[in-house]
């Protein structure tokens, strides 16, 4: 089989599954992206890049359909190319949104294409209108609509859909719902699995003496993954636990979402205003996943916020860690989660709430806290586990594939 991932980023949600297909000497493995850094032993990575950025002049509402359509072009010279030098995919593998695959159709239209369809922006009952306090205007409802077109064009293109839950399935429209499969990329928990008695220890933090350790990890800093309230949970719990400490693995950036009140940066922001003990909380920035690994696995309490949003990959490793979650009461989280069960819930705004939550969670005896630390990894493993998704994953090319007139 031969088979192409297109994605901006490498490898994304196509990790897995390029590794998996690629240790077959029966596949030709190939992979367009924008991303100059990483490789996968057998798949062969080919870049692309825009020739510009959408013109300042361009209708607000308009830009990102023209990045996308600036994006779908360059991928289409890159095609032109594998074309002529007699590439012809099997199966066509592409992130919506961006542009990457709008056009893939129209060079190759016998070759099934598989979207992965990971989020649909809509104004209502979501990410967009989450807080009360901060309902958006008109121009932004507006904007936020016209966001869609670049996916709906890939959505008419495509032959099918895969979303890695059912809440973000629901968030595309009816119209095209039946085009699309619920399917996770899957968790490696053979990996993602607990330590007993586990001690935190990484190049420049020693936590090893450390009896509570409290964990949150996002890829930014921002009010999407609810930064501000856990910075604001954090200096309530420290006055009720003197011992605890806080390990917070995310850049200092905005992954998603609008800047803080002040400055254009929600740690600086909140440390500011926030009175807190700082040598009992600790930013490790980004790490290598052995380490982010031994943070999950050392966790006394691992805290998980999102707005109505894409669910974090995060969000399923630290449960497969084993790790004692306190979560927000939120639909993605709700999907896996469910209060008393596999981890603790709480309202996504209420910082006392949250501290309050993790006070009781440090507090739970030893025996209802490895019930739900083992209920937490029985779900993964029962229903996001790699082992049991990548064969699903393997079947769906191969049986779209065989579908094909490539």
């Amino acid at each position: 089989m031969r088979i192409l991932f297109i994605h901006n980023n490498f490898p994304a949600q196509y990790r897995h599954i390029a590794a998996a297909l690629a240790k077959d000497p029966k596949h030709q493995v190939g992979f367009l992206t924008q991303s100059k850094t990483g490789d996968i032993p057998g798949v062969t990575k080919v870049l692309f890049e825009p020739t510009r950025k959408a013109h300042e002049s361009t209708h607000t509402y308009v830009k990102l359909f023209e990045n996308a359509v600036l994006e779908a072009q360059a991928v289409v010279r890159v095609l032109q190319q594998l074309q002529n030098k007699g590439f012809v995919p099997d199966l066509i593998c592409a992130h919506t949104g961006w542009g990457c695959g709008m056009f893939v159709k129209d060079v190759f239209p016998n070759t099934p294409l598989l979207l992965y369809c990971e989020w649909y922006s809509q104004s209502g009952g979501g990410d967009f209108d989450f807080d009360p306090r901060q309902m958006p205007a008109l121009d932004a409802v507006l904007r936020y609509r016209a966001s869609n077109a670049a996916m709906l064009v890939d959505l008419t293109a495509c032959d099918t859909g895969i979303a890695p839950t059912e809440w973000q399935k629901s968030r595309f429209p009816n119209d095209f719902q039946h085009k699309i499969d619920v399917l996770h990329d899957g968790i490696d928990t053979q990996y993602f699995q607990p330590q007993t008695a586990a001690k935190l220890k990484l190049p420049h933090l020693d936590l090893t003496q450390a009896d509570e350790i409290v964990t949150y990890v996002a890829r930014g800093m921002d009010s999407y993954r609810g930064f501000p309230q856990f910075i604001e949970a954090l200096a309530r719990l420290q006055k009720q636990r003197p011992q605890c400490h806080a390990v917070i693995v995310a850049d200092d950036r905005i992954a998603y979402g609008n800047k803080p009140p002040e400055g254009d940066s929600w740690k600086t922001y909140m440390l500011a205003k926030t009175p807190l003990d700082k040598e009992r909380v600790h930013f490790t920035g980004s790490l290598p996943y052995g380490l982010y690994k031994q943070v999950l696995q050392a966790s006394s309490v691992h805290v998980y916020l999102t707005k109505p949003f894409v669910l974090s990959w995060s969000f399923l490793e630290a449960m497969a860690c084993g790790c004692l979650m306190v979560a927000s009461d939120t639909a993605p989280v709700r999907e896996v989660l469910e209060a008393g069960r596999n981890g603790l819930l709480v309202d996504f705004f209420d910082s006392q709430g949250l501290a309050e939550k993790i006070a009781q969670a440090l507090s739970l005896n030893a025996e209802e806290s490895i019930r739900l630390r083992q209920n937490a990894r029985h779900t993964v493993e029962s229903d996001y586990a790699l082992s049991r998704l990548l064969p699903k994953q393997l079947a769906l090319c191969q049986k779209l594939a065989a579908a094909g007139l490539a």
